[in-house]
């Protein structure tokens, strides 16, 4: 349902997070996308989240690979609101689909969803708290402070199943 990131520690400069609205991405798309994207479902899969992980990363956790399908346009249970509902990080292609005839419209997804107009910069400061919908926004931590720390504690509430 949603996310808490409380910042411990903090690097001297860079270490934002950059929130989307999945709401406004989905709004912003045309008629005909819209309908050509509310009958499909997309399948995600943790092992395309292992591609960015260190090989020490994948040997220390190697574990049992998970996919899940879920619309890609969801219906926000509380709001009645639409929202795109597909990531970089977990969406391998549309069920029914192969990656390869996938690939093209998750791109444009991809590229779309996050947009500056979109976008919201967060700058932690220690003790800073965020606490965000994930049914209808989406999340991405700036890894440009290398060489040194950022220490985050995350919360994660347990919601429902996508719609």
């Amino acid at each position: 349902m949603g996310s808490m990131l409380l910042a411990r520690e903090i690097p001297p400069y860079g270490g934002d997070t950059e929130f989307t609205s999945q709401y406004l991405a989905y709004e912003a798309l045309s008629d005909g996308m819209k309908r050509l994207l509310d009958g499909l479902v997309a399948v995600n899969a943790s092992s395309k989240a292992d591609v960015t992980r260190t090989r020490e990363d994948r040997v220390k956790h190697y574990s049992t690979q998970y996919e899940a399908e879920h619309p890609v346009v969801r219906t926000h249970p509380e709001t009645g609101r639409k929202a795109l509902y597909v990531n970089r990080g977990h969406t391998v292609r549309f069920r029914g689909m192969t990656e390869a005839e996938s690939a093209p419209l998750l791109e444009f997804l991809f590229r779309h969803q996050v947009k500056p107009e979109f976008t919201c910069r967060f700058q932690w400061q220690v003790g800073s708290l965020a606490f965000w919908d994930n049914r209808c926004t989406q999340h991405n931590p700036i890894n440009d402070y290398h060489g040194h720390r950022r220490v985050m504690h995350r919360i994660t509430l347990a919601g429902d199943k996508p719609r």
